[in-house]
């Protein structure tokens, strides 16, 4: 037999092998579907109806640590990029327009219970919300706050008065302004008046020991932080909770200052992985 030959038949019996090997490989989830994501494998699912994705690291810490994207997972994913090749998982399910609604946070008990159950992930999760995902992390972390390590947020929205609604300095966004009046089953009059909103929910997360990370735009038009995240830190300290407010100042602004490249992402991931894998709370 030709040397050339004797190779092709090596290499085709190695192929075979490891196609063998893997074919009884099952996926994270059943029924999903895999993509790239930075070089590492994404699995595409459907839940409710609802499109979702777990990214799996190459090798996952025993605990399987996990972060759950609020909304906008592509936005400053640079931080999921340095959890996920430290072990972490990311998981998300896109909530369409629902904004932070009760109909909201029952689809994300539920979407926490399965992907807990299904994938093994930890019971407790980090959160990270961007803009108005704040209305959906929030929410949900009040209802559990057992079930959640740290919050980082992203120029989160923290008061719907201020956006969709524009009442105070932001210039708010008249066609969700109505939705979420949809959403949350409100009158306008009664989205005013309304105490559902995560500024008023941080007692629960303080009691618990959540500690907090914002990153804050001092241009943001749209969310403006003097308004949601400026509040918070107030409120938030005043309860005894531990909250960080870093506010970027490097690279160039855009959307009215809503957007922008981050500072240090590497310090948000560390916050993180610190006050998620490291010992519990009031266990150290």
């Amino acid at each position: 037999m030709k040397k050339s030959n004797h190779k092709a038949i090596w290499a085709a019996l190695v192929l075979w092998f490891f196609l063998l090997l893997n074919a009884g490989a099952e996926p994270l989830v059943p029924g999903a579907t895999e993509s790239q994501w930075h070089g590492y494998t994404r699995y595409n699912f459907s839940f409710k109806d609802y499109r979702c994705f777990i990214i799996q690291p190459k090798q996952a810490l025993p605990s399987k640590p996990w972060v759950w994207r609020a909304k906008f997972p592509k936005y400053h994913d640079e931080i999921d990029q340095f959890l996920v090749g430290r072990g972490f998982h990311v998981a998300h399910i896109d909530c369409g327009a629902m904004l932070g609604s009760p109909k909201a946070r029952d689809l994300w008990d539920e979407f926490y219970a399965y992907v807990t159950e299904t994938a093994g992930l930890n019971q407790v999760v980090a959160l990270e919300a961007v803009s108005r995902g704040g209305l959906y992390a929030y929410g949900w972390a009040a209802r559990n706050p057992e079930k959640v390590s740290c919050i980082y947020a992203d120029v989160p929205v923290l008061d719907f008065k201020s956006w969709p609604g524009g009442k105070g300095q932001g210039i708010g966004h008249p066609k969700e302004w109505k939705n979420l009046q949809k959403q949350y089953g409100f009158t306008e009059e009664q989205a005013m008046e309304s105490k559902d909103i995560p500024l008023n929910k941080l007692a629960p997360l303080a009691k618990a020991g959540i500690p907090i990370m914002h990153v804050i735009s001092p241009v943001d038009q749209v969310v403006p932080a003097e308004e949601n995240s400026l509040i918070l830190e107030k409120k938030y300290r005043a309860l005894g909770g531990s909250v960080t407010i870093l506010s970027n100042q490097e690279g160039k602004y855009s959307c009215k200052g809503h957007h922008f490249p981050l500072d240090d992402p590497e310090r948000i991931a560390n916050f993180i992985f610190d006050h998620t894998v490291l010992p519990p709370r009031g266990e150290e």
